[in-house]
């Protein structure tokens, strides 16, 4: 404030800088009582009482402060209490030498305590000074902040369907039958018997849309959406990881229909073999059991498995066993009309003139759909290069996407150089039948 003594603006600075120190407040409070700032000097005293409850400076200090009446107190500030009825002002200089003071030697509090509310206190500087504690708004409901639903997000049914995904109709058609229409016809699913146990593998290039899908899935299915990783479940103190696993499915459990998705399968579920390390063996033990339903006695009802990897054949074996995650489903990059959906995507709200994107869908192909982002980034990037230059803005062209593309190699080649000795030489089974015939195709064999 403008009109504040040098003292008062050094003390407002040091009691900022510790908060803690009661006795450097109550003597700040003192100087601004002094001043007949009296209601600074009552939150200054109320901070004082939040620090230090029982001290009884700081209660005798914020009555004063108030009005309240009481015996004064001998105070070492530069001007002392005035009796609570005076009869006509006391010079402040004269204060000390009045006989009629009580003796100092009876405590303030105890003479206040039968005559001060506090209730009333608190109601007068609420708007001062904040709460204490904050009250839990869960805690009447039984369950407090470290319930499971605090500590796992459950996505409500998003508004994403089957029908946002740009083309890929050969990955709808395989999640229409494997994994949709059983679940939209119960009638018919118990005609022919067939049961909803079990869970869909996506696998494919990174950036191709398998977390899109599941989410989209979701979607068809209206039912709630639950992201899992290798950050949410490890844990560095031993079983907790697991304990992680189980409080997943379990709020999954609660939550149903949900969709439960295992992002990189390979980091969460990695072959047991290969892994040294006890607690990611555990890990994975727990997953198994989980997925059984068997640590629930109503089973996984309701609960809906996907699980996405780059490299599924670095998952464990038994993950995909029977019952588990059996169906298996080959994300591959985008084809043509999905890269023109997904290309009009991303150039919707930029600044484009004549843009022809049949020539630049063939000259996109193996490309994925973060390759597909990264392509419109680099045009609109060297667009704005060139305003900046000329000092005229211009328009996004057709020869600004082409070529951004010639410079951008597709993210995809390096999986596919990996895929292809693992569908030649590690085919048991005929697990990677769909990416054999995916590479007879390309004639990548």
């Amino acid at each position: 404030m403008a009109d504040e003594s040098p003292l008062i603006r050094s003390l407002r600075t040091a009691v900022a800088a510790a908060p803690g120190d009661v006795p450097l407040r109550l003597h700040f409070a003192e100087l601004l009582l002094s001043e007949g700032r009296n209601e600074e000097a009552v939150a200054e005293a109320a901070v004082a009482l939040q620090h230090a409850p029982g001290d009884a400076d700081a209660r005798a200090l914020m009555m004063r402060a108030m009005g309240v009446p009481s015996g004064p107190v001998p105070e070492p500030g530069p001007v002392p209490v005035q009796p609570p009825v005076p009869e006509e002002p006391a010079a402040p200089e004269a204060a000390p030498a009045q006989p009629e003071a009580p003796a100092p030697s009876a405590p303030a509090e105890s003479a206040a305590a039968p005559d001060f509310d506090w209730d009333a206190a608190e109601q007068q500087v609420q708007d001062l000074v904040g709460p204490r504690f904050l009250e839990d708004p869960q805690a009447e409901g039984g369950e407090g902040l470290a319930g499971d639903a605090a500590a796992w997000d459950v996505d409500a049914p998003g508004a994403v369907r089957l029908a946002d995904v740009g083309g890929m109709e050969e990955v709808k058609d395989r999640l229409e039958a494997a994994f949709l229409a059983p679940m939209r016809n119960p009638e018919l699913r118990r005609l022919y018997g067939k049961s909803l146990r079990g869970g869909l593998l996506l696998y494919g290039p990174p950036g191709c849309g398998k977390t899109f899908i599941a989410r989209a899935v979701a979607g068809e299915l209206g039912a709630n959406f639950l992201t899992v990783s290798l950050s949410d479940v490890l844990d560095m103190w031993i079983g907790a990881s697991e304990k992680n696993i189980h409080d997943i499915f379990e709020t999954a459990r609660r939550q149903a229909p949900c969709v439960v998705f295992l992002d990189e399968l390979d980091a969460l579920g990695a072959k047991r073999s290969r892994t040294h390390h006890s607690g990611l063996r555990n890990v994975v033990n727990q997953l198994l059991t989980e997925l059984d339903g068997i640590a629930s006695g109503a089973g996984n009802e309701g609960v809906f498995v996907l699980a996405a990897t780059n490299v599924p054949w670095d998952v464990d074996i038994a993950l995909r066993r029977p019952g588990r995650l059996d169906r298996t489903l080959l994300v591959l990059p985008p084809d043509a009309t999905a890269r023109e959906a997904i290309l009009r995507y991303h150039l919707r709200e930029r600044p484009i003139e004549a843009v022809d994107l049949g020539k630049l869908v063939k000259v996109t192909e193996d490309f994925s759909g973060a390759d597909l982002a990264h392509l419109c980034e680099s045009a609109a990037e060297a667009a704005l290069l060139d305003s900046a230059r000329t000092g005229s803005v211009r328009l996004i062209t057709t020869k600004d996407l082409l070529g951004a593309a010639k410079q951008i190699k597709p993210s995809t080649e390096p999986w596919f150089a990996a895929a292809r000795n693992v569908a030649m030489f590690a085919n048991e089974g005929g697990l990677y039948d769909d990416l054999l015939a995916h590479l007879k195709r390309k004639r990548k064999l």
